[in-house]
């Protein structure tokens, strides 16, 4: 018998390449009809392994949802960058490889995020999310997330909206 060992843990150097092919998958999965087709693909293509390498040694947190040894997800988070906003940290990103959705992954990686914040003193949590992703947008509304912004985001030169989602202190 054979067990799955399922962890959330920092990055390392050693999962950039998997978390560039990872960013890959649940961007095309995510935006692809959302985003322009050439700003996906930049996007994309800015995010190689060297990318992730370099952002891996910064202080913001990275941590990756590693499921029997595989890079399943990612979140980067930290305190919130926005003044404006009534949030003391933000999850700049959180993703999951779109084989690993809907079987409660997310909202563990989510849960597990939230808790680092808390202990670290952020009791309100903001998170962007496309409008169009309805997906995502959804995600954010089930773990309690309470709309309470919107604004333009350009991508070559399509103006799209994206929604902020504010988490209050956890029970």
């Amino acid at each position: 018998m054979s067990e799955l060992t399922i962890s959330i843990r920092r990055a390392r150097s050693e999962d950039a390449a998997a978390l560039s092919d990872l960013f890959d998958a649940t961007w095309r999965e995510a935006y692809q009809g959302i985003l322009p087709a050439l700003s996906l693909e930049r996007m994309i293509g800015r995010r190689g392994p060297r990318w992730w390498l370099s952002t891996i040694g910064r202080s913001r947190p990275l941590v990756v949802l590693d499921v029997g040894e595989t890079i399943a997800g990612y979140a980067s988070y930290g305190r919130c960058r926005d003044r404006g906003l009534p949030a003391d940290g933000e999850i700049d990103e959180l993703y999951l490889r779109p084989e690993y959705q809907g079987l409660g992954f997310g909202k563990r990686l989510f849960k597990a995020v939230r808790n680092d914040l808390d202990d670290r003193g952020a009791k309100r949590v903001a998170v962007w999310c496309l409008s169009d992703n309805l997906r995502g947008c959804a995600f954010y509304r089930g773990l309690g997330g309470r709309l309470i912004a919107e604004t333009p985001e350009r991508f070559s030169g399509s103006a799209l909206t994206k929604s902020c989602y504010l988490f209050k202190q956890q029970p």
